[in-house]
């Protein structure tokens, strides 16, 4: 009997354990389920082409900009600074006095070469020719009456002195004088423009009264412009005339303007030690005014026959001794790939490099190199060309 209510008891024991198992299981069942339905999801997230672990895969084409190589003359230049000058300019001022009474021009408008630029009033001067005219009337009268009879005399040099005689005599030469006077007077009553260009620093203004000699306004011709850049001496034995310039304003940065050298100046600064050269610019809008600052690259010697490429193309790579180095772009117009090249340089100038032969590598004219997205790159990456890396989702050079 006693073992039966052991035996009972340890059954009893077990069907309770077995209860209390089969209880937990069920509770952690759903907790299972969706641990796995998280991982399937984050798995399939990897798994999506779009997304962070995929887009900046080695195998997708990075965006890369190349330059052609070009076999052509390398020009190294002489830099100096300058200041943009007016082509031609002039201060207009008055020739005659009187009250303003048109002003048709205001600063900054075009004005063609012989426009009226102010009017002065012309009361007082028309009435002055008027007089001056009926002067020459009289004048001539009494010269007609002196040398009424002349026709008679037959000795030309004798007529042509008592001519002379008569026409000073009658007041007719003076009265001449001063009405031509008057008539300049007139005419010079309407300023004009003594060249085409711009109007500037205008001071007039309408209904004042002017006096011979007072500044009326400024007249400036922009185009061609004028940079005037102060030279080293020893650098001016480079230079000649006709030479391109390139020139950058620091009103448009990022922007070169391209013009030639006009003029070297004989004469060097004795203080300074630096010759004016001048170059002209093309200025067709206006936009380069006088006064701006500019930084100016003037072609000075000259390496015919060179094989060039950009100076961002030209890389450094190496442990301890550094070596030059550049991508070339192989592939078609879609895509291609980077390869590494290592090059031996020559001449440099602001902007090209010269690519010597080597035994090392080197590369030919038509070749595609790159020049900018390619700082990160290594050997044989997939790349596609653009005209700007940051643009179509790359990483710039700079």
């Amino acid at each position: 009997m006693s073992f039966s209510q052991r035996t009972l008891t340890i059954v009893t024991v077990l069907i309770l354990v077995g209860l209390v198992a089969g209880g937990t299981w069920w509770r952690l069942q759903p907790e299972s389920d969706e641990a796995e339905g998280r991982g399937d999801s984050a798995d399939a997230v990897a798994a999506s082409p779009g997304s962070a672990g995929s887009e900046f895969s080695a195998d997708m084409p990075q965006p890369v900009t190349g330059a052609e190589v070009v076999r052509d003359t390398l020009w190294i230049s002489v830099n100096a600074a300058g200041q943009a000058e007016a082509f031609q300019r002039t201060v207009v001022t008055a020739q005659v006095e009187g009250v303003v009474q048109n002003l048709p021009v205001r600063e900054n408008v075009p004005v063609s070469a012989g426009r009226i630029l102010l009017q002065v009033d012309t009361t007082e001067l028309a009435l002055a020719v008027a007089e001056a005219r009926a002067d020459v009337a009289d004048a001539q009268a009494q010269f007609e009456a002196q040398t009424l009879f002349d026709d008679e005399i037959e000795d030309v040099e004798v007529r042509t002195r008592r001519r002379d005689v008569a026409r000073a005599s009658s007041g007719l030469n003076a009265a001449e004088v001063r009405l031509r006077r008057v008539e300049l007077d007139l005419e010079q009553a309407s300023v004009r423009a003594p060249f085409a260009g711009r109007v500037a620093d205008l001071q007039a203004v309408p209904g004042s009264w002017i006096t011979v000699g007072t500044e009326l306004m400024t007249v400036v011709q922009l185009d061609p412009i004028r940079v005037e850049v102060q030279v080293l001496e020893a650098e001016l034995g480079y230079l000649e005339e006709g030479r391109r310039a390139q020139v950058s304003f620091a009103a448009f940065p990022g922007e070169t303007f391209e013009g030639r050298i006009r003029s070297i100046n004989p004469l060097v600064d004795p203080e300074q030690r630096t010759g004016r050269v001048t170059v002209l610019l093309p200025n067709r809008d206006g936009r380069i005014k006088p006064g701006m600052y500019a930084e100016v690259a003037l072609d000075a010697e000259s390496f015919p026959d060179r094989i060039l490429v950009p100076r961002s193309a030209i890389l450094e790579r190496g442990e301890g001794t550094r070596r030059n180095m550049l991508f070339v772009y192989e592939g078609d117009e879609d895509q291609g790939l980077a390869k590494w090249r290592y090059v031996q340089t020559g001449y440099e100038s602001d902007r090209l490099v010269e690519i010597l032969p080597s035994d090392e590598g080197e590369v030919a004219p038509g070749e595609v190199v790159l020049v900018d997205g390619h700082h990160y790159l290594a050997h044989d990456t997939p790349v596609r060309l653009v005209e700007n890396p940051e643009v179509a989702g790359g990483r710039p050079s700079r």
